[in-house]
């Protein structure tokens, strides 16, 4: 299958093109039926014979080309219709009647704040769309994009959430008129995968009841089934919170296909050289070091224990804390008691074979090293970040 992107060069564009080179290239095995060929891709520095190219030997054409910032009303008219029929006309002119999708926008609904010159180029651009495809019989999707946001986005342009990102990743100050103005933003690897979903005739179909997305099997437009609905104030909380990772370790909740894991993505996609590394605090004694890693809200935290050769650590027990001790290098022991009993578990733990071994609640425990030479290193995880407050830790030997 070939493949024609225009638009290629802007925020959506590079995130198609790189997801298609990945499927092209046999790294994404996630689309075994989808067999790409040749990619071209079209911008406005392409020339006018590289899209004739194309257009005579795609098999598929996502059409991500437009204007959102032009220095007059006209230039929303010329990019968002003008290119449009541009390359209908080069396709008609082939007799390539291969599926062509649309990118639109939701400001083409024209409806309240959305009545402007940009909706109306858009709306214009998608009956010519519609018309064509009455005209040739070729596939025609119109997808009317809500907010986008992800990697790659330009900031200060047309995206509020690029926008804060970069400047927050970068210390510099946002505005914020009003903390509850909500927005429909979708997610570049979700409007990807339902890219590539088009690209196999599995796209989603959908009507509009005003601006709202309704997902049906016969609606004239498509849409991406998975959009977030937040306000300004949500998104810069969150922002401010995944600034302060680094100085608190606490890794805010981010479950599986969230708003905050995606936002959280997308933040760390801005992140200055500088910050991309930071310093974490190092407990040093004669026996080694313990040094925290990460935190979180409700599932506790993450430590490194490094002990020096012949050191023994621990030698406490917990009410309700318990841990996994996982050493991952070096050579030592682990010994558990129950209290109020003379029987001890031991454990010898290894990098060469590395396991979890559970430091039970109600047990003291400790951990030897059994080098002479080596560092005994450690990856402890509790399951309550420390409180010093309420530690939970009550010193008792082993042995």
């Amino acid at each position: 299958m070939n493949i024609l992107i225009t638009g290629a060069a802007g925020f959506v564009g590079k995130n198609l093109t790189a997801a298609l080179q990945s499927v092209r290239d046999g790294k994404d095995k996630t689309h075994p039926d989808l067999v790409i060929d040749e990619i071209y891709t079209y911008d406005v520095d392409s020339s006018p014979e590289e899209l004739d190219a194309a257009c005579a030997a795609c098999d598929f054409v996502f059409n991500l080309a437009g204007v959102n910032r032009p220095r007059n009303a006209e230039e929303f008219m010329q990019g968002n219709f003008g290119f449009a029929s541009t390359l209908l006309d080069t396709l008609k002119k082939h007799r390539n009647t291969c599926p062509v999708m649309l990118s639109s926008s939701i400001q083409a609904t024209l409806i309240g704040r959305y009545d402007g010159d940009y909706g109306r180029s858009k709306k214009a651009g998608e009956e010519l769309f519609f018309a064509y495809g009455e005209e040739t019989g070729a596939k025609v999707l119109v997808y009317r994009f809500p907010n986008l946001f992800g990697k790659w986005c330009r900031p200060n342009y047309n995206s509020a959430v690029a926008t804060f990102c970069h400047n927050i990743a970068n210390d510099l100050p946002i505005t914020v008129s009003d903390r509850g103005v909500q927005l429909e933003l979708l997610y570049i690897d979700d409007l990807v995968d339902e890219m590539l979903a088009a690209l196999e005739g599995k796209e989603h179909r959908c009507r509009f009841d005003g601006v709202d997305t309704v997902l049906c099997d016969d609606g004239r437009y498509c849409a991406a089934p998975i959009t977030h609905k937040v306000t300004l104030g949500e998104i810069v909380d969150l922002l401010d919170t995944f600034k302060d990772q680094p100085t608190t370790l606490v890794m805010p909740p981010i479950p599986y296909g969230s708003f905050a894991k995606k936002l959280y993505s997308t933040y760390l996609s801005y992140l200055p050289r500088e910050k991309a590394a930071f310093a974490l605090k190092m407990n040093v004694d004669a026996r080694g070091s313990f040094t925290e890693l990460l935190k979180t809200a409700d599932c506790g935290q993450v430590s490194v224990n490094i002990s020096l050769p012949g050191i023994t650590k621990g030698q406490h027990w917990h009410h309700t804390k318990w841990e996994f001790f996982i050493v991952v290098s070096g050579h030592g022991l682990i010994q558990q008691r129950r209290i109020g009993s003379d029987e001890v578990l031991n454990f010898e733990v290894s990098g060469d074979k590395i396991e979890a071994v559970h430091m039970l609640p109600g047990y003291t425990h400790n951990i030897i090293n059994l080098s002479d030479t080596e560092n005994l290193v450690t990856v402890m995880w509790a399951n309550e970040a420390f409180d010093p407050n309420k530690p939970d830790t009550f010193f008792e030997p082993v042995e």
